[in-house]
């Protein structure tokens, strides 16, 4: 699923292309992708709307729209919104086409067909299911080690468990979570109310470090990942622990292990992790 930096990144490349484009038409091909309003109505009220800017909270696109829409996209595992030429040759999993008046066209593309839309007024943005529970976001200001130390001392939940809650910290998912924790130190089985005041200030600075380099880096594209033109990210190249098990510590040189919490793999290394 993409995370806070190909979201971000995804963020930043359309902002470039579709502020000010006008949407003259759509074509929906996969109608359960729209969530509300019904699928008729969502391209009776998003025909003729202008661009107004492109935001993001947590791992949700925000596109706003003129008369106080709103267009709110979750790419869910393997969803893509892609700005393109008209001529470009269309994915089989191409299930919502947006014409632009530029002669350009904003593709959506799924191959698991998780990925949703909402179209609701601006003022009804917290009713979007998921959005008005995200928790703070990490790179904003309110993110701090005083709230992290704090919030940590107070929850008995595993690190791992508790860095992939969407209403604890928002935008955080399994690749960074786990290279998070790997540059603080930290095992992601451990009790998040065992960590001392400096440990937490560990983890504050990993999280920061590691999207921020995710994000310098255009995203991680380990499957099919591409930002807002359609170019994959290139984070891959310097993953730490995700998706390493068996192969050794660039670190110690212990061999990277995998195990499942909460359903997910989890990589860590035991020597840099105890």
């Amino acid at each position: 699923m993409p995370e806070l930096p190909e979201v971000e990144t995804i963020k930043r490349t359309l902002q470039e292309k579709l502020p000010g484009r006008t949407i003259c038409g759509v074509n929906i091909y996969l109608p359960k992708i729209i969530q509300t309003p019904s699928p008729e109505e969502f391209c009776r009220q998003v025909v003729d709307k202008r661009i107004l800017d492109v935001g993001r909270r947590g791992k949700y696109l925000l596109i706003s729209l003129s008369r106080g829409l709103m267009l709110v996209v979750h790419l869910r595992m393997t969803g893509q919104l892609v700005y393109t030429a008209t001529d470009e040759p269309r994915s089989k999993h191409t299930h919502l086409v947006f014409h632009l008046n530029n002669g350009h066209q904003l593709r959506f593309t799924d191959m698991r067909q998780f990925g949703r839309f909402w179209l609701v007024p601006e003022k009804d943005l917290q009713a979007v299911s998921g959005l008005k529970d995200l928790g703070v976001e990490p790179l904003s200001g309110e993110f701090t080690i005083e709230f992290l130390d704090k919030e940590l001392k107070a929850r008995r939940t595993r690190l791992k468990t508790l860095l992939l809650d969407q209403t604890f910290i928002s935008g955080l998912g399994n690749i960074y979570a786990d290279e998070a924790l790997y540059g603080a130190g930290l095992h992601p089985s451990r009790p998040a109310n065992t960590l001392t005041t400096g440990e937490a200030q560990a983890l504050f600075r990993a999280i920061r470090v590691v999207l921020e380099e995710g994000i310098a880096s255009r995203g991680t594209s380990v499957r099919n990942y591409v930002d807002g033109t359609g170019q994959a990210g290139t984070f891959q190249e310097k993953l730490r622990v995700y998706g390493k098990s068996g192969r050794p510590c660039m670190r110690c040189g212990k061999t990277i292990e995998r195990l499942r919490l909460g359903g997910r793999s989890t990589y860590f290394c035991p020597g840099c992790q105890k």
